[in-house]
């Protein structure tokens, strides 16, 4: 598990490392941060929040972010700073998985629902939510083993597939779901790949997606604590065995959830 935590002042200038699907937390920089500050990255604005005395900002790097040196432009009303960011390839698994043909190759009905699945899941990323994290960092959904990491490189049946945009916790059919972190539950839905799923919204254009559920015990617009059981373990849709994939979605961008937890400082 890779974090990038930045609570030292950087220097003018100062250049970041960081990899595809990865989180950056990054210090505002002191002699800019005592004004309304602004940053942005990868052509977008991201939230900054406040942590103890200092202001930290978050800046999610999407897992199809081109490997490349990007600028992170802090702003107020009275100056302007850059800085680099370096964004490394990421070093991802290769995972193979043996299912039914009806959930590897699909008929023109199965592809439309397929299709209607995604565009839902894909609104609920574009749904506001009027709430702020105070500070987003997040706690496990569920323990257990995790049976595929994110953007593992995906083999269907030995045909290659998307990479995984999530993370896969195996767990017994039953087992609790949590919330990692507070929000509003904007979907919930019988899928034909996800199987029975739910989005929460976070705010601040973050959204977590639970796939594979036994049961959901959730509605469309209830609001659930950080901690607050709202789902079940299970093995529905495309799924080899009990187990919860859990994706995460910052402003436009595929991360890995694992970086959006508490870390051990």
């Amino acid at each position: 598990m890779f974090f990038l935590l930045c609570f030292q002042t950087p220097s003018f200038a100062a250049t970041y490392e960081t990899s595809q699907g990865e989180v950056l937390r990054i210090h505002v920089p002191d002699d800019i941060a005592k004004e309304d500050v602004q940053v942005s990255c990868f052509g977008k604005p991201w939230p900054i929040y406040q942590y103890e005395q200092n202001k930290i900002a978050w800046i999610a790097v999407d897992l199809k972010t081109k490997p490349k040196t990007y600028t992170i432009t802090w702003k107020n009303k009275k100056q302007t700073i850059k800085d680099e960011v370096l964004v490394k390839k990421g070093n991802f698994r290769i995972s193979h998985i043996t299912v039914e043909k009806k959930m590897a190759s699909f008929d023109k009905e199965s592809l439309k629902r397929i299709r209607a699945d995604q565009q839902a899941i894909k609104a609920s990323y574009q749904t506001k939510v009027a709430l702020q994290p105070h500070w987003p960092e997040m706690i496990l959904p569920v323990e257990g083993i995790i049976s595929t990491p994110f953007a593992a490189q995906r083999y269907v049946n030995d045909e290659p597939r998307s990479q995984h945009s999530g993370l896969d916790i195996a767990a017994a059919t039953g087992t609790p779901v949590v919330a990692p972190l507070a929000g509003t539950v904007l979907l919930v839905s019988k899928m034909y790949l996800n199987g029975n799923l739910v989005a929460i919204g976070h705010g601040d254009g973050l959204t977590t997606i639970y796939a594979h559920l036994h049961t959901a015990m959730v509605k469309v617009g209830d609001h659930v604590a950080q901690g607050q059981v709202f789902a079940e373990v299970g093995s529905t849709g495309r799924s080899t065995g009990p187990h919860l994939h859990w994706g995460v979605h910052f402003s436009g961008a595929k991360i890995n959830p694992e970086t959006m937890l508490q870390p051990k400082l």
